[in-house]
């Protein structure tokens, strides 16, 4: 709506058509507009408050009240108002077809100051309060509501308040708390009585500061809050407790040593009350003096306890139930701690008891009884004793004690030269423990696994060369035919434990010379188990050593399988058809020398039959292999003969020797011991030997006259006409196969021989990259590089023997340089 200029409305008095209050009663408002409720601004319409105020009471709050628009405005609009009142009656009449508006709804706005609280607000209000608070520490009922004790403390704190009722409920429960702790002074003598009533107290404390924070909690939401220098309640409560407590230290003191009176109750067997220990535990804790009242004098208690305990017990028990009495202890604390002490006590708790338990004591246990431990094999004590030693940080000293118990042990077991058949067998089954007790005792801890490695590998040099031989001959007889029983996992089993022997064997040369003898009569005589077990340890040892260590023992082999083939193309040659004498088969091994063990020459006279097919064999290998030499090893052979005795026909596995022996009974029945020595031309202690086998072993093919174990100069020997066996093929036992102290001998000179070789390579070829070096800086070196056990004084003559073939030369200026000889 547009004007020109602002309409001037009459004043009058008016009603509402709707029945509208009367305005005839109100004053001018104070701004001095024009009376009326309407006025019209800024081009459009817009309600004017009018103030009604009520001349008889100031005080009261005045109201302004804006009328309905709709309801006065056709009235005010229709009082002699000037301007186009046809214009201003279309206008109206538009209106009407409008939609009708929502009411204005009244607004009511207090504009004077909120009422004043009564003088007497806070102390009428903190008196309902201290009555409840009172009744509360009283245990007695209260007649006042909750809700209402909770709205007067809202109240107060509403009307800031806040921090004077918090002062004298501080001052409220600091008088009964202080009432109720020093009513404990002088109480009952018995301790457990005592602390029952402490727990009471504290209980009771609990409880009132429950209900009362309950009641105030509007106080610790509000004023604690805001102030952060303000405890809450419930810690007001434990300070207060805590401070009261301190002042009565015949209380505190009396509480403390009745804990420890029956925690030492407890670990001397008694049953206790472990919810009160609990409870008063908790209590401390709570108070935050757990710490330095409770646990400080008691890990002290617990330290002189068990210090006492300890040694008490390792005097009167045996080292496992002493281990078990520790474990068990040990339990014991831990569950205390789970029971009814503070987390935190656990870790010096146990410390503590381990300290003077075990720490103390790891020294005589381990003197005492690791050695019988270990000799019964108690796998589970040791494993107890593993666990309880790693608690205390001791596992170094459990492992020198291991290995001063291998070495100790097992000194016993190598230096027994009565013993040297059961040598690797013994040392097998003490390894075999000692893994079992490594594995399952000491939780396979690696030092411990490398202990043992270094006590073996001492142990099994102690006697530089007879460990190795042993070793080799205890492979021969598992390896040999006979071994009937053993399957071939069990064979390989046994193999491989043999090799972590072997694996320690310094001097691994006098191995090798051994194990190619044994091996060489094994595949020479066919004593073999198992062609595939001996090529399996074959590969072992080449796995372990390299090809170098098992070149010749895998030559060894390579001529058994060529003289295989060798023998199939003689059959069929025409040498074998038409010259072979009939009635004999004969198989030839022909060997390299380089590959074979040496054996000295031995002679014999074979018989005719034999010495044809030598001869025929040698004219069809010289003409295959021309330029080879053929020598023929008699103490090798073996043959198998067909025998007829008067009880019935028998075969005969016997050796070369004992086959031309038995060959000459066949044109007599009687022959002296001279007589066969001329006929045979058999050495004589040979000769001796192989006799021996055949009339005083356990198989008689001949009977000696007169009768006894050794073989004299006129002794007489004659066919067993009385012989008989249930088997048809016999094995005669060739005594002469047997090892003898000659053999080894001449096996162990022989290792020498080339480790003196060795030595000599290896000493020009330290000089030739040195040139000038002391003699202390030499045979440093040779010990780095020597794979082999040797003595300085060995090393010393072997320098000197360069020295003499020009090798070496000693520094004219100082003798104990040498220089190298280009």
């Amino acid at each position: 709506m547009s004007h020109s200029k602002r309409p001037h409305c009459n004043s009058g008095n008016s009603s509402s058509s709707s029945g509208g209050p009367s305005f005839s009663s109100m004053k001018k408002a104070k701004s001095q507009q024009p009376s009326g409720p309407f006025s019209l601004e800024k081009n459009g319409i817009q309600p004017q408050r009018s103030s009604l105020n009520d001349d008889d009471d100031d005080d009261e709050e005045s109201m302004f009240i804006d009328e309905d628009v709709k309801a006065v405005a056709p009235n005010v609009l229709g009082i002699g108002c000037s301007g186009n009142t046809t214009g201003m009656a279309a206008n109206l009449s538009r209106k009407k077809a409008t939609p009708p508006q929502p009411a204005k709804k009244l607004v009511i706005k207090f504009t004077k100051d909120k009422p004043k609280l009564p003088s007497n607000f806070e102390e009428d209000t903190w008196a309902t309060l201290k009555s409840a608070i009172t009744a509360i520490f009283l245990k007695q009922p209260d007649p006042c509501d909750s809700e209402k004790l909770y709205q007067a403390v809202n109240d107060l704190c509403l009307h800031k308040m806040g921090g004077n009722l918090y002062q004298r409920i501080q001052k409220e429960c600091e008088a009964h708390i202080s009432t109720t702790l020093q009513s404990l002074v002088g109480q009952s003598p018995d301790l457990v009585v005592f602390l029952s009533l402490v727990e009471k107290c504290w209980q009771d404390l609990c409880d009132q500061m429950l209900m009362i924070r309950g009641i105030a909690l509007y106080l610790d939401r509000t004023y604690v809050k805001q102030n952060p220098n303000v405890r809450s309640l419930w810690d007001m409560g434990l300070q207060l407790f805590r401070k009261h407590l301190s002042l009565s230290p015949e209380v505190e003191h009396k509480t403390v040593t009745g804990l420890l009176r029956l925690i030492e109750r407890e670990r001397l067997g008694e049953a206790i009350d472990r919810t009160l220990l609990n409870h008063l535990l908790k209590m401390f804790t709570g108070l935050g003096i757990y710490t330095e009242s409770f646990e400080k004098p008691f890990l002290e208690c617990t330290s002189e306890f068990y210090a006492a305990e300890g040694v008490k017990f390792m005097q009167q028990s045996d080292v496992p139930d002493y281990l078990k009495h520790v474990e068990l202890r040990l339990h014991e604390e831990h569950e205390r701690c789970l029971l009814y002490l503070d987390a935190s006590t656990r870790k010096p708790l146990v410390a503590t008891a381990e300290r003077q338990l075990l720490d103390r004591h790891t020294s005589a246990i381990l003197d005492k009884g690791f050695s019988m431990l270990m000799d019964a094999n108690r796998i589970e004590d040791l494993h107890r004793m593993y666990g309880l030693f790693l608690r205390v940080n001791s596992l170094e000293s459990l492992r020198q004690a291991l290995s001063s118990y291998i070495r100790g042990t097992g000194q016993g077991i190598i230096m027994d030269e009565e013993k040297d058949r059961d040598l690797v067998s013994c040392l097998l089954d003490f390894k075999a423990s000692l893994d079992t007790i490594w594995e399952l005792s000491f939780s396979k801890n690696e030092a411990f696994s490398n202990t043992i490695k270094d006590a073996f590998e001492h142990l099994i040099n102690l006697r530089q060369n007879r460990p190795a031989e042993l070793i080799a001959k205890y492979l021969d007889e598992k390896l040999r035919a006979g071994n009937k029983g053993t399957s071939e996992e069990e064979l390989e089993s046994t193999l491989d434990k043999v090799l972590v022997l072997f694996r320690f064997i310094q001097g691994k040369d006098v191995f090798e010379a051994f194990y190619k003898k044994d091996l060489a009569k094994r595949l020479l005589l066919g004593k073999s188990a198992s062609i595939d077990a001996e090529k399996s340890m074959i590969s072992k040892l080449k796995t372990e050593c390299g090809s170098q260590f098992t070149n010749k023992l895998e030559g060894m082999f390579k001529d058994i399988e060529l003289s295989k083939e060798i023998n199939e193309s003689f059959k069929q040659s025409s040498q074998a058809r038409t010259k072979l004498p009939t009635g004999i088969e004969l198989s030839v091994h022909v060997l390299t020398t380089g590959y074979w063990p040496t054996y000295p020459p031995m002679d014999v006279r074979l018989p005719h039959e034999l010495n044809v097919y030598q001869d025929i064999f040698k004219e069809f290998y010289l003409s295959k292999y021309s330029g080879r030499r053929l020598m023929w090893q008699n103490s090798l052979g073996h043959c198998v003969l067909k025998a007829e005795f008067p009880k019935g026909k028998k075969e005969l596995a016997v050796s070369l020797f004992q086959t031309v022996l038995l060959m000459l009974f066949n044109d007599t029945q009687r022959l002296s011991f001279q007589d066969i020595k001329e006929s045979t031309g058999i050495e004589d202690k040979e000769l001796r030997r192989t006799l021996q086998s055949l009339a005083c072993g356990k198989v008689r093919v001949l009977q000696k006259l007169p009768k006894g174990r050794e073989v004299d100069d006129n002794d007489l020997f004659v066919f067993n006409d009385e012989f008989s066996a249930p088997l048809y093929r016999i094995k005669v036992n060739a005594i002469q196969m047997k090892e003898t102290v000659e053999e080894n001998t001449s096996t162990t000179e022989r290792v020498f021989q080339d480790r003196q070789y060795q030595v000599d390579a290896a000493i020009v070829r330290i000089m030739k990259t040195r040139k000038v070096l002391s003699h202390t800086l030499l045979i440093t070196e040779l010990f780095q590089q020597l794979k082999f056990p040797i003595k300085p004084a060995d090393l010393k003559k072997r320098i000197e023997s360069l020295i003499d073939r020009e090798y070496l030369e000693r520094d004219k200026s100082n003798p104990q340089i040498y220089n190298y000889l280009a």
